[in-house]
């Protein structure tokens, strides 16, 4: 049989490690960097190497004012799986790792923590398309997603190696973007939970439509 480091729908466990971070988006096929230093995640990254590599990425669903939910806030039901696909020990008693992103999933029913780290039952048959990766039917929407994207970028003051954005294919362009750009938390579960590529590009357009409108809004409303 030939080895594979790729994942299949049916190579997926049933329970998987949850790692809860606001702002934080993982979509299949790309890659992630995280750094882990509480003693409850680097108990986790050793679950998860033992556990097919597997780690659920997920966020809070909002801004928690207890201490006592601080630490295990409630969740949105859908995330995304990375594999570990690298990993390093620092010096300082850190994990440097990078996650790629496999499946999303949705959460059945949150298991008993142990050492520290959540952990759920999950289902992924929702999204089994996830492992087939994904083009624009019309490349006119490519083209106005770019030319959107240059005044965004712009707005927020960050430089693009536009060579390199227009080489990369649409999925991981539209994907990368997601990720990187500073949206607020019910912004990104609305990227994540976007059914197809198209309606993601929908979605990101709108809200980099949004901040354009904000800052100009901003702009306009100072006084000379």
């Amino acid at each position: 049989m030939l080895y594979s480091f790729e994942n299949s729908i049916t190579d997926l466990p049933n329970v998987i490690p949850l790692f809860p971070l606001n702002k934080v988006l993982l979509l299949p096929r790309a890659k992630l960097p995280l750094n882990l230093f509480e003693n409850r995640y680097l108990h986790m990254l050793d679950y998860a190497l033992s556990n097919k590599k597997i780690i659920g990425m997920i966020q809070p669903k909002d801004k928690s004012t207890k201490d006592s939910d601080t630490k295990n806030p409630n969740l949105y039901q859908i995330g995304c799986a990375g594999r570990v696909t690298a990993f390093s020990e620092t010096n300082d008693n850190r994990y440097e790792l990078i996650l790629k992103g496999v499946c999303r999933f949705k959460v059945i029913k949150e298991k008993k923590v142990i050492n520290g780290f959540r952990s759920a039952e999950v289902k992924w048959d929702e999204f089994k398309n996830d492992f087939n990766t994904c083009s624009l039917k019309n490349q006119k929407k490519r083209k106005d997603f770019e030319s959107l994207l240059k005044v965004f970028l712009k707005k927020i003051s960050i430089n693009a190696d536009w060579q390199m954005v227009e080489t990369t294919n649409d999925e991981d362009l539209i994907n990368m973007i997601s990720m990187c750009c500073p949206f607020d938390v019910s912004e990104k579960q609305a990227l994540l939970e976007a059914k197809t590529l198209e309606q993601r590009l929908s979605v990101l357009n709108s809200l980099m439509q949004m901040g354009i409108n904000e800052n100009n809004m901003s702009v306009s409303g100072n006084p000379s």
